[in-house]
């Protein structure tokens, strides 16, 4: 049920067959096998949709003061992933996107750069190349992205590809065929490898939870994914319906709080897709804060996947630091 911290038992993991994984205490030396995972992820907790629904609209009442808002927005700055993943994406498009990553408002030093550039891999290289010397991180995304649609060596080989250009994190999609058809043992050992294939780079892995349809599915991979050694779960491609919603972000931010307890390894989260106002980013901040903890508020365990969003929030903190909103030209378009 939401809101409670749920004791996992190792011991379910045992079953027939084995294999080696970089799995966190107490989960490594544990037998593994697809019997084993199914009874695991089976048996935890259920999810309370109705009870989930109304937690997040309880939560999204909440009434934030000026000071609070202005540190809302600016952390919410700091945590976007600002993203460009079209067809039409071009080595200017990214280099104009990294300068507004870099200064999000050029009328304002004051304004804090975003978190990541997110792009596709063949242009991590471009990204890297005009992000140079800031800090922020160069996210490209892999596998077969959005679909996943590709043998287990095209999908190595495209996290290869990008992390060779320069990638700091990977953003990589699981097989959600596999997963629906309870196949967990391929699942598992995909992100293994791909994390693996990532080196020193960070791996986000993409559920794309408007595939998997119910809630309680969600908690099932986000565990999964946490268990082969993902860095962050991520909620969505961005590329279908629904994206990110605040349930299914509810109920990773929970996973993660419990992995940690029953781990001691802390898992970052970052909803993505369809997050685009102020008012949107405060609402998980606040959802972050009251389910997660203190300890996530912070760029390295909390991410917005978005592109929309940024200009929103540069409006609201325009309008907070002069008292009117700016005209339509304040921003860039993206």
């Amino acid at each position: 049920m939401p809101g409670m911290t749920h004791v996992l038992d190792p011991s379910a993991l045992t079953g027939g067959g084995s294999l080696t994984g970089p799995l966190p205490d107490p989960f490594a030396d544990v037998t593994r096998s697809d019997d084993a995972f199914r009874a695991f992820l089976h048996g935890l907790p259920g999810v309370d949709q109705v009870g989930a629904e109304n937690r997040v609209k309880v939560l999204g009442t909440r009434s934030i003061k000026t000071t609070a808002k202005a540190w809302a927005i600016d952390t919410a700055i700091s945590m976007v992933d600002l993203t460009t993943l079209e067809g039409s994406d071009t080595p200017g498009k990214v280099r104009s996107l990294a300068a507004k990553a870099r200064r999000p408002d050029p009328e304002d030093p004051g304004c804090p750069p975003v978190a990541a550039v997110c792009v596709y891999g063949d242009l991590a290289g471009v990204a890297k190349e005009a992000l140079a010397g800031t800090g922020i991180k160069v996210a490209a995304v892999a596998t077969a992205f959005p679909s996943g649609r590709a043998s287990r060596a095209v999908k190595l080989a495209d996290v290869a590809d990008a992390v060779s250009g320069g990638a700091d994190e990977i953003d990589m999609v699981i097989d959600r065929g596999a997963f629906l058809a309870g196949r967990y043992l391929d699942v598992f050992e995909e992100i293994v490898a791909v994390k693996e294939a990532c080196g020193a780079a960070h791996l986000k892995v993409i559920l794309e939870t408007g595939e998997l349809v119910t809630l309680d599915a969600v908690r099932r991979a986000s565990w999964l994914a946490m268990l082969a050694g993902g860095d962050f779960i991520k909620t969505s491609t961005g590329k279908i319906s629904p994206a990110a919603t605040l349930p299914v972000c509810l109920v990773m931010l929970e996973a993660v709080r419990d992995f940690r307890a029953a781990t001691g390894r802390q898992v970052g989260v970052k909803p993505a897709g369809g997050i685009r106002t102020t008012k949107d980013a405060v609402k998980h901040l606040v959802l972050v804060n009251e389910t997660a903890g203190a300890d996530w508020l912070s760029p390295d365990w909390f991410r917005f996947g978005a592109s929309s969003l940024l200009n929103d929030l540069l409006l609201q903190r325009q309008k907070l630091r002069t008292g009117h909103y700016s005209g339509p030209d304040h921003v860039s378009v993206d």
